[in-house]
């Protein structure tokens, strides 16, 4: 197989999952940098808003590497997009399949479906639901939280640190519950 037909296939766990865990331990040398991408927003703003607000007055230049990670995660999903996809539509359980047709919801063909997520979906109560109030959420968790599941669920746990075990247990408790009692309720308005 040659390389470019092989990096457009799909990792194995025992590849992907070790690689990803490589990134603590390779930080940690690199300098005691923690893992995470919810704080590059923070460190936007602190850049970009010359405002007299306590919570972005720090050094963040300190912490511009983060910025340059979070660079690093667009510029991969842009090539990945547009230069590694291999024109097959994205493979659906046909279990999954079935249901997300009861909720009129056919076209996935990209990473996302495109029938909950688009424009004109945005101003309907369920597009609102799901992109603003879930956005606004998602964002409300991370900051309560003090990071975002990467941060958490990598780093911390491979530091032992109780919070983010406390943390991941409350994001995979969330998504169990959203996933399975709000989302169909929000799918079926």
């Amino acid at each position: 197989m040659q390389f470019w037909e092989w990096i457009k296939e799909p990792w194995p766990w025992y590849v992907a999952g070790p690689l990803i865990g490589l990134v603590v331990p390779l930080l940690l040398i690199m300098g005691n940098k923690a893992f995470g991408v919810s704080s590059s927003l923070r460190h936007i703003c602190a850049a970009c808003i010359p405002a007299d607000i306590p919570f972005f007055k720090y050094n963040w230049r300190k912490e511009s590497w983060n910025l340059f990670f979070v660079a690093g995660i667009l510029l991969g999903a842009i090539i990945a997009a547009n230069w590694l996809d291999r024109g097959e539509p994205i493979a659906v359980n046909p279990r999954l399949q079935t249901e997300l047709e009861e909720y009129n919801i056919r076209n996935y063909s990209s990473l996302v479906p495109l029938d909950l997520f688009n424009w004109p979906s945005l101003f309907t109560v369920r597009g609102f639901i799901l992109m603003v109030a879930g956005g606004f959420l998602v964002g409300f968790g991370t900051r309560y939280a003090g990071g975002c599941t990467s941060g958490h669920a990598i780093m911390g746990l491979s530091n032992l640190q109780w919070p983010s075990l406390v943390a991941t247990c409350c994001f995979m408790a969330g998504g169990f519950v959203t996933a399975n009692l709000l989302i169909p309720i929000v799918l079926n308005l």
